[in-house]
């Protein structure tokens, strides 16, 4: 007998980053990420593959489908595979997306349903025990399932606060690459009282200003450039930061400032790629 599922989930937009506080906020976008599950009795272990990147590391997304397997007792093994809209290793939480959809694309394959939190928490121990994140990244794990924007408190794994708002979004996705596990926590730890600001901004919907404010801390404790930060503020953008530990920035804007900073950005001549879309308030999904 051989059972198959699919899932997708999305890629996620910074608000906060966590690793400061270890409270977080972010918003899904509309970049998906796919997980193909096929499961037999004939088999043991899961196997993972990334298209496009034959050489990636499928710890995550084997985990993944191991521990959804695990948790209902199920005595199969096969393989999971990903496709991906979301650049991986740039901050738009690819590997959120990743493990998210694999967990759906096994619930769909045998048969069985989980709280959704529940689903979320079984991603996030997939993501630590793969190494692949230094928080948990419960507030990009939920941006990714969930849909819209979230704040959480990732030491005490809470959701906290979910709302759904209407945004295009724009993203910088440099050519560079850069691993969460990779990040100086201890000079993110030296900005904590000020990512703590900008949290309260976002607990009370402030978004935006939340977002900014985390961008210019995080740009300055990790190095990256704020010049991007400020080409958007020069157009009237109020919401824009370094996504996650970067190297991608992401801004919340309206149609005209859309065309206006894709411009002003490429004009940095900084190589990577301007990606155009919206944040998703649908969440992710069984195929």
């Amino acid at each position: 007998m051989v059972l198959k599922g699919s899932a997708y989930a999305l890629g996620a937009g910074t608000v906060i980053n966590a690793i400061a506080t270890w409270k977080g906020a972010a918003f899904g976008i509309d970049l998906k990420t796919f997980a193909d599950v096929e499961l037999s009795e004939d088999v043991s272990g899961i196997s993972g593959l990334i298209e496009g990147i034959p050489d990636a590391d499928t710890t995550l997304i084997e985990n993944s489908v191991s521990y959804v397997l695990d948790h209902f007792g199920v005595e199969m093994g096969g393989t999971v595979t990903t496709r991906s809209e979301v650049p991986l290793a740039s901050g738009l939480k690819s590997s959120s997306a990743a493990a998210n959809a694999s967990v759906l694309a096994t619930l769909s394959a045998i048969g069985e349903e989980l709280d959704p939190f529940e689903s979320v928490k079984i991603g996030v121990q997939a993501a630590l025990d793969a190494g692949v994140t230094i928080t948990g990244a419960l507030d990009d794990a939920c941006a990714s399932f969930y849909g819209g924007f979230v704040v959480t408190d990732n030491k005490g794994m809470k959701l906290l606060k979910r709302t759904e708002q209407e945004y295009n979004v724009l993203i910088f996705a440099p050519d560079e690459r850069s691993f969460s596990s990779g990040t100086d926590v201890s000079r993110s730890r030296l900005i904590a009282p000020w990512v703590d600001i900008a949290y309260e901004l976002s607990m009370q919907g402030e978004y935006e200003k939340a977002m900014t404010q985390n961008g210019f801390l995080y740009c300055s404790a990790l190095g990256f450039d704020t010049e991007f930060l400020m080409r958007a503020l020069e157009l009237g953008v109020t919401g824009v930061t370094l996504s996650g530990t970067g190297p991608s920035y992401v801004a919340l804007v309206n149609e005209q400032q859309a065309g206006e900073l894709e411009d002003a950005w490429n004009d940095l001549g900084i190589s990577g790629n301007v990606i155009s879309t919206r944040v998703d308030n649908n969440g992710a999904g069984i195929i």
